[in-house]
């Protein structure tokens, strides 16, 4: 739906009364990802999500977003707004927003990691700026690596507009884990 295009909340009730929309997606089995990249250092594993030699992880499919660059350091996702990502007071919910900065902070970190290294996110710090609708378009989470340790990285992560705008920030500090 372009940023112009009515709000999908705004559509007439039908005679009957049923607003009840539906949604489908699949997914392929997250080990395929998790086992595909395990030898792949960070870079090349993330690369190989966007490029489709390993799919992307279930959540993606499930919010309806994509990695679209990472570079070392860097790591840039992005999705489309939809009703199925409303809360009760009709805008997108902040889990939303925050599961996009996560995963932008944490694949700038994943991209700096060498083969077999992995990461979990320690903590998660969310500012909301501005509300998310389906009206508000194409939306983007660009994260940052701040710092880069032996055991933990601190990640920073920026929630776009089209035009640009701050919807939301994050702070993220992520653990390393090394093989035994």
């Amino acid at each position: 739906m372009s940023p112009s295009a009515p709000d999908q909340l705004d559509t007439p009730t039908p005679a009957d009364g049923d607003t009840s929309r539906r949604r489908e997606f699949t997914w392929n089995d997250p080990m395929v990802t998790a086992l595909g990249g395990i030898n792949l250092d960070g870079m090349a594993a993330l690369q190989a999500i966007m490029d489709g030699t390993l799919p992307a992880p279930p959540i993606a499919h499930a919010l309806g977003f994509e990695l679209v660059t990472a570079e070392p350091g860097h790591a840039t996702f992005a999705f489309e707004p939809a009703e199925y990502h409303y809360n009760p007071i009709g805008s997108v919910h902040g889990g939303v927003f925050a599961t996009l900065l996560d995963s932008a902070a944490g694949c700038a970190v994943h991209s700096m990691l060498p083969a077999g290294v992995r990461y979990t996110t320690l903590d998660l710090n969310v500012k909301y700026l501005r509300a998310i609708t389906v009206g508000t378009g194409r939306v983007t989470a660009v994260g940052t690596v701040t710092h880069l340790g032996g055991r933990t990285a601190l990640a920073e992560a920026r929630l776009l507009d089209p035009a640009d705008r701050l919807l939301a920030t994050a702070t993220s500090s992520c653990l390393i884990i090394r093989p035994a």
